[in-house]
């Protein structure tokens, strides 16, 4: 198969929903897929039988949802423009706001609908202040309790978005429990609130039992129907970037060049500075991993292997599914990677390939 290409591996999604499934019947929530983080929706199908629908961040993640997922649409956007409310009330379960104020301005368009609106806490777990969703000044729901009370007639519930990878159950239950302190008074008036994204519950040895049963506590003890939004927790370990060494050069260290970029095809890695997961053997024989683009600093990062490189050899980057494909760009006219999934039968089903014409539409 032609490289550069994302593999998908539908028996690894399986193993994150089964655990999902558990979840779900021990703790009684729902469970949304953020699109925001995966949205191929090849997989989707069996996706939908484990998951209650999808959540978004925009209007065109709305309607993919609601198109090629079904179930549930949860629709939230930062700021909604003006045109797009008439093209939510069709297609949203429930729209979320995330001010009073543009609660207020499109009220009369969406009053008899589910409506939701973020809230800020004012505390998070988050490896990285750039996506820290309460860091300082931040944006990100409505911070003043007050401001909730005003409205809350309008609202049948609330979502509060305050995790980033948080493979800290811990922390997590420690966190709840303020939650409770704080917002108890709100959420006995509502019908249904949202955790968010950024639990890493399907990490290894991640105490199952001990969230699910605190979720159901939460939900039990305010009489509220509770849902998570997972992207990575969903698709973790699922996918690789598959690549192929086009040049081995010499500057000091020996550099392997490849047929793809992380500017391009792998660019939350760089955005955070992180190196590519790629599965080597100890060896005496390093290489640098970089990407074809002409920025200096397209590099995957330093390897050991058991052998010499050489060109044509495979290198398969794991880890790639999440904010990979959604982030995709056609930085320097590269060749956009095919998208390839294993189904659960064990075949390779090419489900998505492009070429010169999708680079050139791109733009005008």
């Amino acid at each position: 198969m032609q490289t550069p290409y994302y593999l998908i591996d539908e028996k690894k999604i399986l193993k994150n929903l089964e655990i999902i499934d558990q979840i779900k019947r021990i703790s009684g929530a729902k469970v949304v897929l953020a699109l925001k983080c995966f949205s191929t929706w090849s997989v989707f199908d069996l996706m939908r039988n484990y998951l209650d629908g999808t959540t978004s961040s925009s209007l065109y993640e709305a309607r993919l949802g609601y198109e090629k997922f079904g179930k549930e649409v949860h629709a939230y956007s930062v700021a909604w423009a003006p045109h797009e409310i008439s093209s939510l009330t069709g297609i949203a379960d429930k729209i979320i706001f995330n001010s009073v104020s543009q609660l207020t301005q499109y009220y009369d368009e969406v009053k008899g609908h589910n409506l939701g609106l973020r809230v800020n806490p004012g505390m998070s777990y988050s490896h990285f202040d750039l996506a820290d969703p309460a860091r300082q000044y931040s944006r990100l729901g409505v911070v003043d309790t007050r401001q909730i009370m005003s409205v809350l007639d309008k609202l049948s519930g609330i979502m509060v978005h305050f995790n980033c990878e948080n493979d800290d159950f811990d922390a997590f239950a420690r966190t709840l429990d303020l939650l409770g302190e704080k917002y108890g008074d709100i959420l006995t008036q509502l019908t249904w609130m949202s955790l968010g994204g950024g639990l890493f519950f399907t990490r290894d040895n991640y105490p199952i039992e001990k969230f699910g049963n605190a979720l159901k506590g939460f939900s039990e003890q305010f009489d509220i129907q509770i849902y998570l939004e997972p992207g990575e927790s969903v698709i973790t370990r699922t996918g690789e970037l598959v690549t192929r060494v086009l040049d081995i050069v010499h500057n000091e260290r020996q550099i392997a060049i490849v047929d793809a970029s992380i500017e391009a095809h792998m660019l939350d890695l760089l955005i955070y500075r992180l190196k590519a997961q790629i599965e080597t053997q100890t060896g005496q024989h390093e290489y640098i991993i970089a990407g074809r683009s002409c920025l200096a600093g397209d590099v995957f990062g330093e390897y050991r292997f058991s052998a010499p490189l050489k060109v044509g050899d495979t290198i398969k980057i794991a880890d790639a599914a999440g904010y990979t494909m959604v982030k995709k760009n056609w930085f320097n006219g590269l060749p956009m990677p095919s998208i390839v999934v294993r189904r659960l039968d064990g075949t390779m089903e090419l489900v998505r390939t492009f070429d010169y014409n999708d680079f050139m539409n791109n733009l005008s």
